[in-house]
């Protein structure tokens, strides 16, 4: 056998595509081959082509259900660690709902302690304010007509307004078809209202490395367009689910984007909403991993009103530079 088998893929995969038949077709196809144009049948000794047949088929059989099986004790102990962090999660938030419950009740405070609060307060708030601007010590305000400029962070949010939302698979749920997305593949599902059980024939499915066509023979293509980014044609495939559903999975060629759109007519999701799978991290390299979860924590971040990991150097630099410099005032420092 070919030292790489895998190598043959693209063409045989586009070879069961295009056969109305589909996979029953294409062993038929080679078995008619093997007759045709050679001796397989009446070569060797009475009955070997069979006991070939049967070795190869075995031989297979074998790996497809050692596979299987390991994707399986994958799936079982990627759900186990999935309840043991739903356990913990609810262990913790008890624990803290119970410590919430043994806290004294308010006493009323004095106009003293009342005031001492409100000046603690105050100090916090300036503590966790976005930025500093050091350069603006002067007591004149700017004119009502000077341009505010935005910081790359409003920058950014004023082009993610308008974007969609990411479904719970990181992808969009659009009226005819729906996808969702890993760090390696993108999968796409398009289901179909017919009266009829579908099969491999009813389809018409080409992928190329940069354009998707699916649909219905007969019908107008529910997909025909530019992917967003290349994919891996030999490593993409189709199935047909549950005699309704068409599933394609993409594999993508760059593992390090998130796709903000399936093709480049569908409208774009704000990719900064993206929740990666925390059990996946364990598959990336250290670099990946630690900038996936630096992304993680920002966003967290972000969406409890909390400084980000940049934001948070920026303000330890200005707390060391302020004590540092005991001699500057800093009370009329403009602060946003």
């Amino acid at each position: 056998m070919s030292e790489d088998p895998e190598r043959f893929d693209g063409m045989l995969l586009n070879m069961a595509t295009q056969l109305e038949g589909g996979v029953q077709e294409l062993l038929d196809l080679v078995f008619s081959f093997l007759a045709r144009k050679t001796d397989f049948y009446i070569g060797g000794l009475q009955g070997q082509s069979e006991k070939i047949i049967m070795d190869k088929f075995k031989k297979h059989q074998k790996i497809a259900l050692e596979k299987q099986a390991k994707l399986q004790e994958e799936r079982e102990e990627e759900e186990r660690k999935r309840q043991e962090k739903i356990a913990k999660k609810k262990a913790e938030e008890e624990k803290r709902y119970a410590e919430a419950r043994e806290e004294p009740k308010i006493k009323e405070l004095t106009d003293e302690e009342a005031e001492r609060l409100q000046k603690e307060l105050n100090k916090k708030k300036e503590q966790i304010n976005d930025k500093v601007e050091l350069n603006d010590v002067n007591e004149n305000k700017p004119d009502s007509g000077e341009k505010v400029e935005k910081s790359p962070e409003e920058e950014e949010d004023e082009k993610d307004k308008g974007k969609l939302k990411p479904n719970a698979g990181n992808g969009a749920d659009l009226p005819n078809y729906s996808w969702t997305q890993t760090l390696n593949e993108t999968e796409v599902k398009i289901p179909f209202k017919v009266p009829f059980a579908l099969k491999a024939k009813d389809m018409v499915v080409q992928i190329d490395k940069k354009h998707i066509k699916a649909g219905l023979k007969g019908h107008p293509l529910v997909l025909d367009g530019e992917l967003h980014n290349d994919i891996k044609v030999e490593d993409s495939t189709w199935c047909i689910q549950e005699k309704k559903d068409l599933i394609i999975s993409l594999e993508k060629v760059n593992k390090m984007e998130w796709w903000s759109r399936l093709v480049t007519t569908d409208p774009e999701i704000n990719t900064k909403k993206v929740e990666p799978e925390n059990s996946k991290l364990s598959d990336l390299d250290g670099e990946t991993r630690s900038m996936v979860e630096k992304m993680m924590y920002d966003q967290r971040q972000r969406e409890m009103g909390l400084p980000t990991s940049d934001e948070q150097k920026k303000r330890d630099i200005l707390k060391n530079f302020m004590a540092a410099h005991p001699e500057m005032d800093f009370s009329k420092a403009k602060f946003s």
